[in-house]
């Protein structure tokens, strides 16, 4: 897990994420976190893109296992029952501290002033894109981002057990060329909200408060 101010991203780096993303990697200003393997899970991305497009999503997850998981729970219903958990006072005020998280890591880097005060995932008041909020809590480390870390939990993936291809082996499929990197994210689906557990908000604001 890493924040500002990041290493240069190495070009074993940018060629592994263009594999990852399937399209040239562009704008990346580090490697947020890591899977055991030392393979990139998480990119940091510019807050401007080159060509002058102010980016709100400073983390970005980028590892195929871990997407598809992340995918998986939006598609079952998880992200309005996390949604939920917001109701609860303490989760509502861990969350409101990731959102000033991200913001203050993203002004490190540079100061946007079309997406000032807009950080990723719906923060802070919205549970939109888990995606961003996994890539978060992977970059911050656990208990920083009280959604991302559920989402983390619930995921049949983790940066512990490595899901990685081998992206050098000679037979794996010849990358688009690149030289810079960013990953454009996707729009998160929505889907129709099911029953909350009272008992899972309870553990969730619980976890969060201590």
């Amino acid at each position: 897990m890493t924040t500002p101010p990041f290493t240069p991203p190495a070009p074993r780096d940018i060629e592994i994420v263009t594999h990852q993303l399937g399209r040239p990697a562009r704008n990346v200003v580090g490697i947020a976190a890591r899977c055991r393997c030392g393979a990139p899970t998480v990119v940091a991305t510019k807050p401007r893109l080159g060509d002058g497009t102010p980016f709100p999503t400073l983390y970005y997850l980028c590892h195929p296992a871990g997407t598809a998981a992340i995918s998986t729970l939006e598609a079952t219903g998880v992200m309005p029952e996390l949604a939920a958990l917001l109701e609860h006072p303490a989760v509502a005020a861990g969350y409101t501290a990731a959102h000033l998280a991200y913001l203050a890591d993203r002004e490190s880097l540079e100061s946007v002033e079309e997406i000032a005060g807009i950080s990723a995932g719906g923060m802070p008041t919205r549970v939109k894109c888990l995606h961003a909020l996994a890539g978060h809590a992977l970059a911050a480390g656990p208990g920083v981002n009280p959604i991302g870390d559920l989402a983390l939990e619930r995921a049949a993936w983790s940066p512990l057990v490595c899901q990685c291809v081998d992206y050098f082996a000679p037979e794996a499929p010849e990358a688009p060329e690149a030289t810079e990197a960013t990953a454009v994210p996707e729009a998160c689906a929505t889907t129709a909200p099911p029953a909350v557990d009272t008992a899972t908000i309870q553990s969730a604001g619980a976890r969060t408060a201590q």
